[in-house]
């Protein structure tokens, strides 16, 4: 499980031998300034032409370029709310990555304290990552279609649930997935989570208990990946379905508005 740290911990740790500052977000706002030392691994390039997930070998290669080995330990950061951090998390986690540290004080922030910042890509030195594939945090098409026992969680909007917005060909949900959206486990006052007391009360309220097994799904991942570490901080039994709703739309499988 990843490694919530501070953002004091991280001003400690940039440049040090053994340790990697990774910036999530997309190149343009990596340019509009990061953390001093960072790389920037945009989820992209870790896209295929589809929008899918590239294979383990191609998404640690991906990492390997940017200057992430088999012994350097990945600190990620992140702006707005936190769910370009929680994608990466979740993909270093699905590639057996168990030293993920995460700082709790998004960009916006560390900026506002007056901490550095630059604004010139870093350079990168290519390391060999070696990918140990977890497959127990992912959730495959197969195993959603025949889910038995667990819950559905839907984290996008209230209007993409109800099928009330135009950019899905099948616009609406997977038949009972119950609905949350990823904007009531982002944190507040600058920081990438709610506190596990609110986030068990937000689950209380569509039914999730602790005991649950869950599945969290959105439309390409990337939203869900923030409910994915919320409740696996939290101690909750949670898996991603990185395909989401996108992939489930394209299958031809029914969907519920």
């Amino acid at each position: 499980m990843a490694t919530f740290v501070s953002a004091d911990w991280v001003s400690g740790h940039i440049g040090r031998p053994g340790f990697l500052i990774i910036d999530p977000r997309s190149a343009m706002r990596y340019l509009m300034g990061h953390l001093k030392g960072a790389v920037n691994v945009p989820f992209k390039k870790l896209q295929n032409a589809q929008g899918r997930l590239r294979p383990p070998d191609e998404l640690a290669a991906a990492f390997g370029a940017a200057g992430l080995g088999d012994g350097v330990v990945p600190v990620l950061y992140d702006g707005q709310d936190g769910r370009n951090a929680a994608m990466a998390t979740w993909i270093l986690e699905y590639l057996g990555r168990d030293d993920i540290h995460i700082m709790d004080l998004l960009y916006d922030a560390w900026k506002a304290e007056g901490r550095e910042v630059l604004y010139r890509p870093v350079p990168t030195e290519a390391m060999p990552f070696t990918p140990k594939v977890n497959s127990r945090v992912r959730a495959t098409m197969d195993e959603v279609v025949s889910l038995s026992g667990g819950k559905l969680l839907d984290t996008r909007s209230l209007e993409e649930f109800q099928g009330e917005v135009e950019m899905d060909d099948r616009p609406g949900h997977i038949p009972s997935a119950t609905h949350l959206p990823w904007s009531a486990l982002a944190g507040q006052d600058g920081r990438i989570l709610i506190d596990d007391d609110r986030l068990r009360q937000a689950l209380a309220s569509v039914e999730i208990q602790p005991g649950d097994s869950v599945v969290a799904y959105c439309r390409s991942g990337v939203r869900a990946a923030l409910a994915y570490l919320a409740m696996k901080h939290a101690g909750y039994n949670v898996r991603l379905f990185d395909g989401s709703y996108g992939e489930w739309m394209d299958s031809g499988h029914p969907v519920e508005t």
